[in-house]
């Protein structure tokens, strides 16, 4: 209604893109994995507007990896490439029935490590 992106939103972008690079790098399947992740903490740093309508381009890079858990940096840019937003993003790996925290599968651990910077 603006003419902007709803700050909101941009989490939305960057947990999208995590989940692309899992199931596109990582062959990961979330609707039929035995584990799944869950961000359990976020935080952006917004720098400039995102226009509605409008292309975005979202970058994602490893930053930690831990036994369960792996934290990531991502970054959004619009189509003429200006930094519009970073950000920093965790996830949990659970057993899917339990729920409750489980080493990251090795063949997925394996893929992200190979990511990591």
């Amino acid at each position: 209604m603006y003419g902007h992106v709803n700050n909101v939103n941009y989490y939305s972008y960057f947990d999208t893109a995590i989940n692309e690079f899992l199931i596109k790098k990582a062959n990961f399947n979330p609707l039929n994995s035995e584990q799944i992740g869950f961000i359990v903490k976020s935080s952006c740093e917004f720098i400039h507007p995102i226009s509605y309508p409008g292309s975005l381009i979202v970058g994602v890079a490893i930053k930690r990896v831990g036994n369960s858990s792996v934290d990531y940096v991502a970054a959004i840019f619009d189509a003429n490439e200006t930094l519009c937003a970073t950000g920093e993003l965790t996830h949990v790996f659970v057993e899917r029935i339990s729920q409750k925290p489980q080493a990251i599968d090795e063949e997925l651990r394996e893929v992200i490590l190979n990511y990591q910077g």
